[in-house]
Order: structure tokens, then sequence, then C-alpha cells
């Protein structure tokens, strides 16, 4: 039997791979894990929570203007964005510290620095050497995809170095019609910036239901974001007021600053996975089987290297199944059906299980909708004229519940309730034999009653 350095050799200390090593250290196994920057991976230093924590402050603006209308006598507002900045810097500072314990306590050993593979067991730091694994875990998550070959890419920003950014800018367009594009248009929006958001195809959220996808778009619009759809960037140009953009559709737009959030890719650059002949798929991730396998008996990858759901919990689920199985003889897969997302925009989205559009597809038409448009309490007293949309779609055979789509206040903690019953096979039933909790938001999921009719086939009928 083959004498390793390490039972278990993790390269990236994100969430998914963090909490493989410490379950694997827990259980007895010798880990090892290297991570290039800090401890936290995407989800804690460049991801959910600085954006989240971003987020948070964004809202207040809103929210003064709703408490004059609520009789509360709002002073003068200033915005300190180099504060802000510096106390969310403490924050991530702590949680990565909290993360770095956490290892420790378990028993891995954290090796700072570049790690790339010089065969199937055997890993190079840089400046650290080699050491060998019985088995090698591949966690680096992902980066932020720009288009290379664009006129002036170099002058724009990603969502990475807006997190870090010295001062506020006074206007800003915003690339990508994603969720990471939608939520910080919302944030710099929020915060009293200028903000155009412009996207190369028909609508906002791809991948999203279409009602919902149409309804964020026309919200966020009424918050002040300029959206501009069907259209990209031709060119960027510095000029000494800022940064000017082309766009397809013969327009143009000079502000502070030009961000691209139009994707995300696999990070696998400088891995030299090649040496250890493990495959890639077309956009560049690491392919593996249910139980995050690779080709290559000795190594497995969990998280958004392998592009499968990129969620920071996913990855932390795929993480936990690869050590159940390797290190405590307990097989365990993570099952990606009837995972919940949310889009932390503004207002927010909340959803889980399939769109109506692929709803429609997979059980050949035979759907059943059930939707509603409508003001919610707090800010329709105020007079705002946001509005909140609630949808199911519902299998007609059998009645169940396989799609729940949310835009409101609090959608993102409506639809973790709503995952577990249809993780459980909710039907419409059983939905509706639910009390609602009343006066909020959340009781219109319970008591829809009719089924929806597009006003275009209630016309036609």
């Amino acid at each position: 039997m083959a004498n390793y350095d390490f039972d278990l050799f993790v390269i990236g200390a994100g969430s998914g791979g963090v909490r493989a090593a410490r379950l694997a250290a827990l259980s007895g196994a010798k880990v090892a894990v290297a991570e290039e920057f800090r401890v936290g991976g995407t989800c804690v230093i460049r991801g959910c929570v600085p954006k989240k924590l971003l987020v948070y402050a964004s809202e207040f603006a809103h929210g003064f203007d709703l408490a004059e209308r609520y009789g509360w006598t709002v002073g003068e507002r200033t915005f300190d964005w180099p504060r802000l900045i510096a106390e969310k810097d403490k924050e991530i500072a702590r949680l990565s510290g909290i993360y770095v314990r956490n290892l420790q306590n378990a028993g891995a050993e954290l090796v700072h620095g570049k790690a790339r593979l010089v065969d199937a067991h055997t890993v190079e730091v840089e400046g650290r050497g080699t050491a060998t694994a019985e088995k090698i875990l591949i966690a680096t998550g992902g980066k932020p995809w720009l288009p290379t070959d664009l006129p002036g890419i170099e002058h724009a920003i990603t969502s990475n170095e807006a997190l870090h950014l010295p001062e506020l800018p006074k206007s800003i367009v915003i690339a990508g019609g994603g969720y990471i594009a939608v939520e910080f248009a919302c944030i710099f929006n929020g915060l009293g910036v200028e903000t155009t958001l412009v996207h190369r195809g028909p609508n906002l959220l791809r991948g999203f239901d279409d009602d919902v996808r149409s309804h964020v778009a026309e919200e966020i619009g009424k918050r002040g974001v300029k959206v501009i759809l069907g259209a990209q960037h031709t060119s960027i140009e510095k000029t000494d007021a800022g940064y000017l953009s082309q766009f397809t559709n013969g327009h143009h737009c000079e502000t502070d600053l030009v961000m691209f959030a139009t994707g995300r890719a696999p990070y696998t650059d400088g891995l030299s996975l090649e040496k250890a002949g493990v495959k890639l798929g077309p956009a560049g991730q690491i392919l593996v089987d249910e139980y995050s396998r690779t080709n290559v008996d000795s190594i497995w990858a969990v998280g958004d290297v392998t592009d499968r759901i990129n969620l920071t919990p996913v990855a932390i689920r795929e993480g936990a199944a690869f050590a159940q199985t390797e290190f405590y003889d307990n097989p365990t897969t993570f099952d990606h059906d009837m995972v919940a997302s949310a889009v932390f925009s503004q207002p927010p989205v909340g959803s889980v299980g399939l769109s109506e559009a692929d709803a429609r597809r997979r059980f050949h038409g035979k759907v059943d909708i059930y939707q509603q448009r409508f003001r919610p309490m707090k800010t329709g007293f105020a007079g705002d004229d946001e509005r909140c949309l609630v949808k199911l779609v519902v299998e007609q055979e059998g009645q169940k519940v396989v799609g729940c789509h949310v835009v409101g206040p609090d959608a993102p903690e409506m639809i973790q309730m709503a995952a577990i019953a249809m993780k459980m096979g909710v039907t419409k039933q059983q939905w509706d034999s639910t009390c609602a909790v009343h006066p909020t938001l959340a009781e219109e999921l319970v008591t829809m009653r009719d089924k929806y009719v597009p006003p275009s086939l209630g016309q036609a009928a």
C-alpha cells in the first residue's frame, strides 16, 4: 500500500473545500488545505456575504422614504461609502478567521499558496514544495468572466473590484443580465448612483420564470435603474470625464465607472489538470459523477468549479457528501433537485422548482398556473407603486406543486419554507390546506384558488 503525506489534499478553502476538509479531518484523516488568497472563498470574501451587506446598506434610502410616510421625521441624510467598506472588511476578516480556526480545530493543516497538480497523487504549492495524497479534492470555485476581445475591456471592473472601490461613483453602467448584474445595479442605485443596466438578451435573469423576469425588470426600473435590453457593448473608451460606452443599438453613455457582470467561469487556471488527466467540459468545468468523482480515481471536485448548481449551500452539501462517502463509509450523494435560490434585487426574488415554460415542456403542457400581482401592505399604505408577484406552477395529473416563485419583500425568506414542502412532494390540495398567517405577503401563497388565465387568453375567450 502506498505511503502518502496526506490522506486528503484539498485545493481551495472556500465553503465546499472547507466543509469537506473539516469533516475528513474529524474522522481522523490527515488533511491539508491549500488556498492562494484568503480562507472563505467566493461567498465569504467576494460574493454572498459582502454583497449582502451592501444590499442592506442600499435598502435604507427607500426605507427612509417609507418612514416619512409613516409619520417619522427623517433628518438630513448622508452616506459614507469608505466607512461602509471599512466595516464590511472588518466583518469579512472576522468570518475568514472563523473558517481558519474551524479548520485548525478539526486538525487540518492550512497551506497558503497557489497549488497545482503534478500527477494524480501529487500537489505542488508555490514556495512550499510538493506533497502526496491518497485523495485530492479540487474546490477552487469560479471567477468573473470578461469578453477579452472587446475594445477597452481593460477599463471595466468586475464584482470583485466593486467591493473595494475607494469612492462611490456618481454614475455607472453595468453590463449583464444575471443575478450579479441585477443585484449590483440595485445596490448602486439605492446608494444614489445614476445606474444603467445593459443586457444583450430580451429580458433579465435568464433561467428564471418569464413572469419573474419581466416583473423584476419593471420594478427595478420604477426604483430608478435604467434598463437597456437587446444591446451590448461594442467598445469602452477612456475620456477626461470617465468612460464612454458604445452599444450595438447605436446609443452610448458616459459614466464614472463601467462594470461587467456577464457571467462566471470555473476557476481552473494554473491547476495543471492535464498532468493528471482530469477531463473538462465545454465550459471549462471539471466533469464529475453524482459522487463528485472525476475520471481520475484519486481526484474529486465540488462547488462552482464543477458548474452544476453554483450556490454556496450546494457546494457545502457536495463537500459534506464527499467526506461522508470517502471517510465515513457512508456513500452519500447530494440531490440537486428542488434547490431554492434568491436574487437580492430590490424587490428581491425567491424561486424554487420549475419555471412555467420548463414545466410545460416536461409535462407536455399539462400544468395549472396560480398567480397574483398586488401592492404589498407596507409600501401600498405609503403610496408606493411597488408590486409583488406570487406564482405557483402545478402539475395537472398529480397536482404536485413543481414551481414556486415570489418577487417582493422577504421573498428569499419565504422561499426557504416553500422549498421544504416541495422537496417532500407537496400537492396543491395539501398546500391549500395550510392556514394563512394574516396579514402577511406570504399568505397569498396559500390563498390562491383560481387558476390563472393570461389576459390575452381571457380576452380571446
